[in-house]
């Protein structure tokens, strides 16, 4: 079984247990360099998403399984457009990674104060 990585930031050692554990995951898929730019850079001014999504469209009906797993996390519009692909051609099974979220505040010397906060992987939800 493999998990493909369709967001913007690396897998934390946990998070790759976990999808061993709980998914079955077996091997780790990035996305190519140049489509990871794509996905990672989605300008903000374009109307027609679907038309710059494409190549990741394509990339993904290369490489689909339906037993497989797609994690897509990132910029709204394109994680909702890239989800409603696979699951419209059943090319696996899409999930995202839930956290739980610790705030520590630290008052600083000056009266200021620094919020911290901590975010630690909780689990693989399929979308």
């Amino acid at each position: 079984m493999k998990l493909y990585l369709l967001f913007s930031h690396s897998l934390t050692p946990e998070q790759m247990a976990d999808a061993r554990r709980s998914l079955g995951v077996e091997e780790f898929v990035s996305l190519p360099e140049d489509l990871q730019q794509r996905f990672s850079n989605i300008p903000p001014d374009i109307d027609d998403l679907n038309e710059y999504l494409t190549p990741v469209y394509d990339w993904i009906g290369e490489h689909a399984n339906e037993l497989d797993y797609f994690l897509v996390q990132g910029d709204f519009g394109a994680t909702y457009k890239i989800v409603d692909f696979i699951k419209s051609f059943n090319y696996g099974i899409p999930v995202y990674a839930t956290t739980a979220r610790q705030s520590v505040d630290e008052t600083q010397p000056d009266g200021s104060v620094v919020t911290q906060r901590i975010f630690k992987h909780q689990c693989f939800r399929e979308y």
